[in-house]
């Protein structure tokens, strides 16, 4: 989408919006790493606000026009954008921290 002379640039706000997403998705991601996140949540309620996390991330990626990351062989979480979208996912619980 292209923005009208004078008016908002959409591509700059995605790109925020995309950045916003990003440092949410890195803050539950350390929550998840930290074990935090069982001060706060059940199992199953961090999983399913973990999953909306990434489908926001992921949405706002697409929004911004910026390419789905590379697979890497770092620990489970930071191949984020590579998990299914199925509903059925949200009923899977956490592996915990060890």
């Amino acid at each position: 989408m292209q923005a009208v002379a004078g008016g908002p640039d959409f591509k700059a706000i995605a790109h925020k919006w995309h950045d916003l997403a990003e440092r949410r998705l890195d803050y539950y991601t350390e929550l998840y790493r930290s074990g935090r996140w069982r001060h706060y949540y059940t199992q199953e309620r961090f999983a399913m606000r973990m999953l909306d996390v990434i489908e926001a991330a992921k949405r706002w990626r697409a929004l911004a026009g910026i390419p789905r990351p590379e697979r890497s062989a770092s620990p489970p979480l930071a191949d984020i954008y590579a998990l299914p979208d199925e509903k059925a996912k949200r009923a899977t619980p956490l592996r915990s921290v060890a």
